[in-house]
């Protein structure tokens, strides 16, 4: 029986991941099929595959305009941000404070709870209804003890950007470290690490058109470091474990492809997202953008949809052939409402209903045409029975609260019915 083609995808998720690039899959395939040999062999077949290796880390360094020697290969964004705070407290024993926000991703925010059972004290910085942050209260928040102040360059919820360079400078003046969390801006906005001053910055391939399972940390020369992971002398004796060649190599191709993907990006990326963002605001009653009009990714559209839950937009969508989220895909699944949305202050039912659109590189005009027919008609259907819209014909008998913890019971009572199930 032959294979049906393939459902059309339409794709507007690309803060949680990316399609890998076809130049890149090209790149990668001859180090899974021909040159597979490992790159701390000492005889020729692997050691032939050290220069690829080497070649793919000035690539990345050409993407944040950093010495190769300062690039160091991980898995993830998540290991890179976990290994930065982990040196900066381990190198510096006598401070036991940590500065981040309340709206960093999950591999901060985590952490930081990790440290603070371990007897670490951590700084969890508010911002502004626009998702915007207070340096000044970044500035009078570091004392004599502070280890380390780790900021995300752009938020992978909003698109918010930070003023890392800024942060960077009062860090140095101060004397402390600074880390800086830029998973979501290769191939978005330019990196320069010597302008932006930071001691410490993270990377993950897949948010670059390149595989999972590879990342990347940045160390300034000089700065004193701790690896996370123990094992042989790879990466200069700063990150164990053999290296995973195909992806670093396909992270190489993808950080060239980064860097001139950047004007379209910020023109026809950026014009497409302005579309899509003015057709929901000016024809969707009650929408709201959600973060800082301005500073913000070219790509990234945060929309609050009032009366309706998010869970039940994404479901539609998605039987659409539609992909976009709620929020972070390290948060996908947790009952309660955006962590970021929270932290900027919105009602809790306007969080729940709020919806990310992330576009890239391979979105076209007709994907947006299909969005944007296909969504007021949603909204409105779900507006239609749902006992949180005042126009219900049983809202003025329907209590909302009692919907809510209700609708949180379900939801949780299914969600242990499936750990049942997969236990």
């Amino acid at each position: 029986m032959s294979q049906s083609e393939p459902k059309h995808v339409y794709y507007f998720d690309n803060n949680a991941t990316t399609r890998v690039a076809p130049e890149v899959v090209d790149a990668m395939i001859p180090f899974l099929r021909d040159f597979w040999g490992n790159p701390s062999s000492a005889y020729a077949f692997g050691a032939q595959v050290h220069g690829h290796v080497e070649k793919a880390r000035e690539q990345v360094a050409a993407l944040i305009n950093a010495d190769p020697k300062e690039v160091v290969f991980t898995s993830c964004g998540t290991e890179s941000n976990n290994s930065a705070i982990n040196s900066a407290l381990f190198m510096n024993p006598g401070k036991k404070h940590v500065i981040t926000t309340k709206v960093e991703h999950s591999a901060n925010i985590n952490f930081g709870e990790f440290l603070q059972k371990k007897g670490y004290d951590v700084t969890y910085l508010p911002v502004e209804s626009d998702g915007s942050l207070d340096v000044h209260l970044l500035e009078k928040s570091i004392r004599p003890d502070t280890a380390i102040v780790s900021v995300m360059m752009a938020n992978n919820e909003t698109g918010v950007i930070f003023p890392i360079a800024e942060i960077a400078a009062i860090c140095r003046s101060k004397g402390v470290l600074c880390h800086t969390d830029a998973v979501q801006v290769p191939g978005k906005l330019k990196i320069d690490v010597k302008e932006l001053g930071v001691d410490f910055l993270s990377l993950s391939a897949h948010k670059l058109h390149a595989p999972k399972g590879v990342g990347m940390l940045y160390i300034k020369r000089r700065t004193k470091f701790q690896p996370y992971l123990i094992g042989g002398h790879q990466e200069r004796g700063r990150r164990g474990g053999t290296e995973s060649v195909a992806n670093i190599v396909a992270f190489g191709r993808a950080a060239d492809l980064a860097v001139a993907s950047l004007h379209d990006e910020n023109t026809r990326v950026r014009a497409l997202r302005d579309r899509l963002e003015n057709f929901i605001l000016t024809n969707i009653p009650n929408t709201v953008r959600n973060g800082n009009k301005e500073h913000r990714l070219p790509n990234t559209a945060n929309i609050a949809f009032d009366f309706v839950e998010a869970e039940a937009i994404l479901l539609l969508l998605d039987g659409l052939g539609i992909c976009a989220s709620s929020g972070s895909a390290c948060t996908t699944g947790s009952l309660a409402p955006s962590h970021v949305l929270m932290a900027m202050g919105l009602p809790p039912m306007r969080a729940r209903g709020s919806v990310r659109f992330s576009l890239g590189i391979y979105n076209t005009e007709e994907e947006v045409d299909y969005l944007i027919k296909h969504l007021p008609g949603l909204i409105q259907r779900l507006r239609d029975i749902s006992p949180l819209n005042p126009e219900h014909p049983d809202n003025e008998t329907y209590d909302i609260e009692a919907a809510r913890e209700k609708h949180e019971t379900d939801l949780a009572e299914a969600k242990r019915e499936e750990e049942t199930v997969a236990a």
